[in-house]
C-alpha cells in the first residue's frame, strides 16, 4: 500500500501545483465544450477521496459536509471561489493523503459498503478504494491539463 499513497502524494502535488500557479480567473474559467474548471476539478478530488474512504469505510470524513456538497459528483462549478476557499483546498489537497495514510496504518477500515463505481469497478474494501482513489484523481488530473491548456494554465 505504501506506493500507492506515494502516488497518491505525487498527483496531488501536481495540482496543489496548478492550484497555486495558475491565476484566479483561469481556475475558474469554464471554457467552451467544457463542463467544469481547473478549480472544481481539484475541489472535487480532495472530497471524492474523503467519500470513498472515509465514509464508506465507515468513518467520519476529514472535510466539512458543505466542501462534500459542493464538490461531490453530479455538481457544476458555480464560478466562485473564495480565497479562503482555494487555501483550505491547498492545505486539504496534501493532508488529505496524510491523514488516509496514518488512519490507514492504524488500522481504522476496518468494514467497507461495497460500492459499484461508474465505471463498472466494484469496490469491496478500502484497498480497492485506495486504488480505485488514484484512478480517479488520475483521470481529473488529465481533466486539469486539458483545460490548462485551454485557459492559459499556470502563471510562468
Amino acid at each position: 500500500m505504501e506506493k500507492v499513497f506515494d502516488i497518491s502524494l505525487k498527483n496531488r502535488k501536481l495540482l496543489y501545483k496548478f492550484l497555486k500557479e495558475t491565476p484566479k480567473e483561469n481556475l475558474l474559467e469554464i471554457p467552451n465544450g467544457f463542463r467544469n474548471n481547473i478549480w472544481w476539478n481539484i475541489a472535487h478530488v480532495v472530497v471524492t477521496q474523503q467519500l470513498l474512504v472515509y465514509k464508506l469505510g465507515g468513518q467520519q470524513m476529514r472535510v466539512e459536509e458543505a466542501l462534500v456538497d459542493k464538490f461531490k459528483k453530479g455538481t457544476a462549478p458555480d464560478g466562485t471561489a473564495t480565497d479562503e476557499e482555494i487555501a483550505l483546498i491547498g492545505d486539504l489537497l496534501i493532508s488529505t493523503v496524510e491523514w488516509a495514510k496514518k488512519d490507514y496504518e492504524d488500522g481504522i477500515f476496518t468494514t467497507y459498503n461495497t460500492y459499484a463505481t461508474s465505471v463498472d469497478v466494484t469496490l469491496e474494501k478500502v484497498e480497492d478504494a485506495l486504488a480505485f482513489n488514484n484512478f480517479h484523481e488520475g483521470i481529473h488530473l488529465g481533466a486539469v491539463l486539458a483545460l490548462s491548456k485551454v485557459v492559459g494554465g499556470k502563471a510562468n
